[in-house]
């Protein structure tokens, strides 16, 4: 009730023309809102996304809190954290990500496809119909570009999906990301921005694949025993992904407050055609209900994360990587929403029903 009354106050606020003013009151019903969604079953899943969506309004409002701490730039941190993220990614990875590979080779070589075909073109037509500056352009193909979120096993199991068949695509795209990202964006984001291939191969290469090699080395050397740390990844990766999007929309608050909206827009028409595009391509070319559906999932969410990495690598986080920091919070309604809808169903169906 506390949220929600601290909501439908800046909603009023703002109805008049108060925005400035309601910055702490809007925030507060944010993280009171998530905090309640965590008791909340029906919602539960949606508790993560409107806490990002709590801190992007506070880096909004108070940027300076999310810009530099005694001299020190956050923006700084914004590379290792990923590295971190995909240590622990290695961590977890092992022969059991690519069962799918043996089981339904024909699914899983769809699935990449869709991942790297669709999603490039998509933000392609997108950047351009929608008539961006360059570099916000070029963010938004980089975000195209990137490979399947590790979140879209998490909405394939909510959907009652392929898990298994998730976990190998987005094993494969993250492991091939560093190889075909940097060509991906000089075909298609070349006339937008310079492009240096082997410049940004080789910072994928550092960022991506040496992290996660490094987590299935460790994996492979402690035999799997420290389960520990693959129980505290996930919430170091949250902490992680929130703090990215809060540095890089701190960074960019001049350039979302005068295309924001339009960005929000291109953003989410490029993850529903994902959704879209993936079922319907699996459907097209014989794949079964469940693998159609896992396809969808993984090729509408796209790794936000790896995409702000490489815009601080680029040295252009606050116009390169805003498209990556709107995608974060904004990625997980449509796929819980999605989810959600995939998985009610499923349950209805009789044990008899195909």
């Amino acid at each position: 009730m506390v949220a929600l009354s601290c909501l439908m106050y800046t909603g009023y606020q703002m109805s008049i023309g108060h925005l400035a003013e309601v910055g702490p009151v809007f925030v507060a019903g944010m993280v009171l809102l998530s905090i309640a969604f965590r008791g909340f079953a029906p919602v539960k899943g949606l508790a993560f996304t409107v806490f990002i969506l709590g801190v992007t309004v506070t880096s909004l409002y108070y940027p300076g809190l999310f810009l530099e701490i005694n001299g020190f730039e956050l923006a700084t941190l914004i590379t290792p954290l990923i590295q971190l993220i995909m240590f622990g990614t290695g961590c977890s990875m092992g022969v059991k990500d690519f069962i799918a590979l043996s089981k339904s080779p024909k699914s899983v070589i769809v699935g990449v496809i869709a991942q790297y075909t669709v999603m490039p073109v998509m933000s392609f037509v997108l950047a351009n119909v929608l008539g961006f500056p360059s570099e916000i352009a070029a963010g938004l193909i980089l975000l195209g570009c990137a490979s399947t979120s590790v979140t879209a096993s998490l909405f394939s199991f909510l959907a009652k999906a392929n898990v298994a068949l998730a976990i190998t695509i987005t094993s494969i795209t993250t492991l091939m990301a560093p190889l075909l990202i940097p060509f991906l964006m000089k075909l298609f984001a070349g006339g937008y921005i310079e492009i240096d291939v082997l410049g940004m191969l080789w910072s994928m290469m550092k960022m991506v694949l040496l992290p996660i090699g490094a987590g299935l080395l460790f994996n492979k050397l402690t035999s799997g025993k420290a389960k520990w740390l693959q129980d505290a990844m996930p919430y170091v990766s949250m902490v992680g992904i929130i703090l990215i999007n809060a540095i890089i929309i701190a960074s960019g608050r001049e350039s979302i407050l005068t295309i924001g909206l339009r960005l929000l827009v291109a953003v989410l028409l490029l993850l529903i055609s994902g959704f879209i595009f993936g079922y319907w391509i699996g459907r097209l070319l014989g794949l079964d209900e469940k693998d159609c559906r896992t396809i969808a999932i993984t090729t509408g969410m796209q790794n936000a994360g790896m995409v702000s990495g490489i815009a601080k690598v680029m040295g252009k986080v606050g116009t390169l990587g805003l498209a990556s920091a709107i995608c974060g919070p904004l990625m997980g309604l449509p796929a819980s929403m999605l989810a959600s809808y995939w998985g009610s169903s499923a349950q209805e169906k009789t044990p008899d029903e195909p």
